[in-house]
């Protein structure tokens, strides 16, 4: 007993530690994944392959996903390091990278933006009370600019090559595991990750990366598949809504239109903490989706992001679609039919209709672990009045996920209620300056504060279900 309770601080501590690289990994690429998908419409659209080939806008292809990409990649690992400068530096040694080698180079970007920002910030550091009065910028500016010189031609003559054959090899093994058949074992690591909220890791900072490399020269990628499939939660969402009682049949039909077309798939994680064992579940379907996926052919030009069917159709190449669907329809059955095996034999139904909000309570304990902070209770502050009141703010980690819903939500409340009022979501780092009310999850608080002083601020313990928004309308009321 006492070898066990020594080790579990340090299991407890790698998961974090995997948890915060993987979140500073899909830090990178999460707030570009608009400039994906443009590169990936334009891509499906103009290539001699497209939907409606055009030699001439097909050019734009080429230097999108060799210079923009890479570039916007490393200027946001500098900045998440250093701000502006740090980024400004990130973004001049990504550009050495890409000219030192004839692949893009992504897995670069994420090298050298943010350690160029680091030098620079240590820099920064060493200098900071000691420059004369009046020579601020001069010195700012030659330094950044001899910083980022300086490490754009290490990175071209040294870092660039490198980096180029190690992504050579990943890529060589990437297909042989699709050449031999054993692409579909990756889901036995991949579906268990995505609960423990090691997706964005995996997705962004491993596969996406890969899966760039291969859909330049291909046309397409099987990897973009690999975690996005909305198939295997659908299956299990599917299940509860047959097979459970209470208030988890009743919530699973809401939770289906959220992951299937809102490609939040964090909305089934609950269901599957009430039942562990769905887990398996989840990987019987994902690895039958990634096998029929292979089988005919499959693939994507770009990331889905959010993982929704219509983001799976939209990336889909021309002629792919039925091979897409073939794919996300098998992991849907199998999904479902172990999950109704798993359900009709377990113990734990969900007929206790406190289960679902226990579970959904874990994993907003689960996420806040995996991005690193620990609760912290809400400090007493001024509550605003409805004439104080223009914009009220949802926002999380990424911006995309748990604020999104829960903005969805409250907006629909303000509305009922006719109040002129904006809702918004965004990340934490992109609350706006002109937030009255701040949303977010009370880990999330504080630092909330810090990035919006003199907003009011509201700690929830679930975007999806809090008595905070009704209390909150009806302040604003009356």
């Amino acid at each position: 007993m006492s070898k066990l309770t020594s080790e579990q601080p340090v299991s407890g501590g790698v998961k974090v530690s995997v948890q915060r690289f993987g979140r500073f990994l899909s830090g990178m690429v999460m707030p570009n994944i608009g400039a994906f998908i443009a590169w990936g419409l334009i891509t499906a659209l103009f290539i001699p392959t497209g939907w409606f080939p055009n030699e001439s806008l097909a050019t734009l292809v080429g230097p999108m996903i060799t210079y923009l990409l890479p570039i916007l990649i490393g200027y946001t690992g500098g900045q998440m390091i250093h701000g502006v400068r740090g980024g400004v530096v990130g973004a001049i040694v990504t550009l050495g990278v890409i000219a030192g080698a004839d692949i893009p180079m992504f897995l670069g970007a994420m090298i050298v933006g943010p350690l160029a920002a680091w030098v620079l910030k240590k820099f920064d550091q060493s200098i900071e009370g000691k420059i004369p009065s009046g020579f601020e910028m001069l010195i700012n500016n030659f330094s950044s600019g001899i910083i980022g010189g300086g490490l754009a031609l290490i990175a071209f003559k040294g870092i660039g090559p490198v980096v180029a054959a190690l992504s050579k090899v990943l890529a060589s093994g990437v297909e042989w595991l699709i050449n031999t058949g054993f692409l579909p074992l990756a889901n036995i690591l991949i579906e268990p990750a995505k609960v423990l909220f090691l997706n964005n890791a995996i997705n962004h900072g491993i596969l996406g990366p890969l899966a760039l490399d291969q859909a330049s020269q291909a046309g397409k990628s099987i990897i973009y598949m690999l975690e996005s499939n909305p198939g295997p939660g659908l299956g299990i969402l599917l299940a509860y809504w047959v097979f459970g009682k209470g208030m988890v049949k009743q919530s699973a039909p809401g939770a289906v239109v959220i992951h299937f077309f809102g490609g939040i798939h964090e909305i089934y994680f609950p269901y599957i903490l009430m039942n562990p064992r769905l887990i398996i579940a989840a990987i019987a379907g994902g690895v039958a989706g990634t096998f029929t996926f292979s089988i005919f052919g499959a693939g994507l030009v770009a990331a889905p992001s959010p993982g929704s069917i219509i983001a799976y159709i939209t990336m889909t190449p021309k002629g792919g679609l039925l091979a897409m669907l073939s794919g996300v329809v098998v992991a849907t059955i199998v999904s479902f039919l172990v999950s109704a095996v798993l359900l009709k034999t377990s113990k734990q139904a969900g007929d206790n209709d406190n289960e679902l909000e226990l579970a959904a309570q874990k994993v907003q304990q689960m996420k806040a672990e995996s991005k690193g902070n620990a609760a912290s209770p809400s400090a007493e502050q001024v509550k605003l009045t409805k004439e104080q009141v223009n914009k009220i703010v949802f926002s999380c980690d990424a911006g995309m996920g748990s604020s999104a819903m829960g903005a969805s939500i409250l907006r629909k409340k303000i509305n009922a209620a006719e109040l002129p009022i904006t809702v918004i979501n965004t990340a934490i780092n992109d609350i706006p300056g002109d937030a009255d009310i701040v949303i977010t999850h009370k880990t999330l608080t504080d630092r909330a504060r810090l990035k919006a002083p003199n907003a009011e601020h509201i700690s929830i313990d679930n975007f999806l279900k809090s008595p905070e928004y009704d209390l909150l309308v009806q302040r604003l009321s009356s």
